[in-house]
């Protein structure tokens, strides 16, 4: 006898709590294959996927560890996300970056599993919702760059994960279990903290969303209590971002010692280095020592051997940062008709670059290998990525492909979504194409035009795509349960028609 049976027969358990560990565990175990679903590149290239970034989060983590729970402080940290580095220690401990895929993937199948279940509570059956979401997560896999991005050990999955689980606490909530719900919480906190653009949209999607309470939008009706909270969520990773780096710096700061970014993109766009050819007369700006060779790449300023930061020292590092937005707000005064014009080209050239070229191999990933992952690099120089070798060119193909045909179904199912009042898949899609404009913006007019930007938040599209046709099976469903209902009520009753010609022979 098994043991929840012998539970059930002692009565330490009802049928109820039998019931719902078998669900649980039949639902871990569709996460699971979901997760390993999404895994695929890491496993056809025999090595989870890097980028030169990696090398950074991968080092970084054991520094920033020691200083907090050693007390071992630092002249240097890094550049790149604490929290995300520090959330991936445990992971690889420099030793492999294997289990960061398996549980980036955990995450990604654990927070669409969410998503699905949430549209198609109370529609079907528990084990028709695991058979749809085995399919949609398998075609999401192949056909989107979703398990590109899982296999991947940087913060770019974090991002998509962190508006899901925005749609989750404010459109799904009655949908959650209580661990559930933590567990999103916790998902979209650590999103939030992992990449500074995480932040910039997860504020701008709770204002969005604020701004349509303040409306009285019916969508959002009664919602007040889900749009604080994730407030509070965003809040909470301000917080911690100003503490740890008041911690490690002894100065507090959403961003720590960051590069100039945002100074770096306006000049080489042309108005900032327009402004100091100009002003430098007048204003004392750092930058203005280097005002005759500056250079039309951000690439340049930033790394270069001979760029600005990469020769920068100390102070005149801490000079920039300090100087980087009143420069760019007072270039942007100068020149606000030419900075708007390419920043709306910048934007729309982001929005439609999605491609998976950016994982192609990195002579700076072999160069920071002994430091990040000692003793790994053969392992890694055996992978496709690291051979060229990876079918890039194909599954870019078939990646635009699947956006519009996605972006296809979205508009023939949009309007019989709002004709039926789906709430939750609409909630979704405000939530998503929300997201995917928004990172555009955030990223193509701020930042470089990079087709991984957009590539990793462009699957979401595919995912609401799916979730209006499953929607659309349900609703097509019920209306044919209906419709054999009317005809079973329409049939005449048999006991009537036997009374009836009793009644006539009599």
């Amino acid at each position: 006898m098994r043991l929840e049976q012998i539970r059930l027969f002692l009565g330490l358990s009802s049928r109820n709590d039998v019931k719902r560990s078998g669900s649980l565990a039949q639902s871990a175990a569709v996460v699971a294959a979901g997760a390993l679903l999404l895994a695929w590149p890491a496993l056809y290239n025999r090595y989870p996927l890097l980028y030169p970034d990696s090398m950074t989060y991968l080092g970084d983590g054991r520094l920033v560890a020691r200083a907090l729970f050693l007390h071992q402080l630092s002249d240097y940290y890094g550049m790149r996300s604490f929290f995300y580095s520090l959330g991936i220690l445990p992971w690889h401990w420099n030793v492999t970056p294997w289990p960061i895929v398996a549980f980036q993937s955990l995450l990604t199948a654990f927070v669409v599993w969410l998503v699905v279940q949430s549209s198609m509570v109370g529609s079907i059956l528990p084990t028709q919702t695991r058979a749809r979401y085995l399919i949609l997560i398998a075609l999401l896999s192949l056909l989107t760059s979703v398990s590109w991005y899982s296999s991947l050990v940087m913060p770019d999955i974090l991002g998509p994960l962190l508006y899901l689980c925005i749609y989750l606490i404010v459109f799904a909530r009655d949908t959650l279990t209580r661990a559930d719900h933590v567990a999103v919480a916790l998902i979209a906190w650590w999103g939030i903290t992992a990449h500074a653009t995480h932040f910039l949209l997860a504020a701008g999607l709770c204002t969005l969303l604020t701004l349509l309470l303040v409306l009285r939008r019916p969508l959002l009706q009664g919602r007040w209590k889900a749009v604080g909270e994730v407030a509070m969520v965003i809040a909470l990773a301000a917080a911690a971002q100003f503490a740890l780096h008041g911690y490690l710096y002894g100065e507090p700061s959403l961003n720590g010692e960051r590069p100039p970014f945002l100074m770096a993109r306006i000049i080489a766009d042309g108005p900032g280095r327009w402004y100091l050819e100009q002003h430098c007369g007048e204003v004392k700006f750092a930058i203005c020592d280097h005002v005759h060779d500056l250079s039309g790449d951000t690439d340049k300023f930033l790394w270069g051997a001979d760029g600005v930061w990469a020769n920068a020292d100390d102070d005149y590092a801490s000079r920039l940062r300090q100087e980087e937005i009143p420069f760019v707000l007072a270039t942007v005064r100068a020149f606000p008709r030419q900075e708007l014009s390419i920043s709306a080209s910048a934007f729309w050239k982001q929005l439609t670059s999605f491609a998976l070229y950016d994982l192609d191999p990195s002579d700076w990933v072999l160069e920071e290998f002994d430091g990040a992952l000692p003793g790994g690099k053969p392992s890694y120089l055996r992978s496709r990525q690291a051979q060229n070798d990876m079918p890039l060119e194909f599954f870019t193909s078939v990646h635009y492909a699947m956006v519009l045909v996605s972006l296809l179904t979205i508009g023939a199912c949009t309007p019989g979504l709002l004709r039926r009042g789906s709430s939750r898949i609409v909630g979704l899609g405000v939530v998503v194409v929300s997201a995917v404009i928004a990172n555009a913006l955030v990223t193509g007019a701020l930042s470089n035009v990079e087709e991984r930007y957009q590539s990793r938040v462009v699957w979401l599209v595919s995912l609401l795509a799916g979730l209006c046709v499953l929607d659309w099976l349900n609703e097509r469903k019920s209306r044919r349960l209906a419709a054999s209902d009317v005809r079973v009520e329409a049939l005449p009753d048999p006991w009537s028609l036997e009374k009836n010609g009793a009644d006539e022979r009599t």
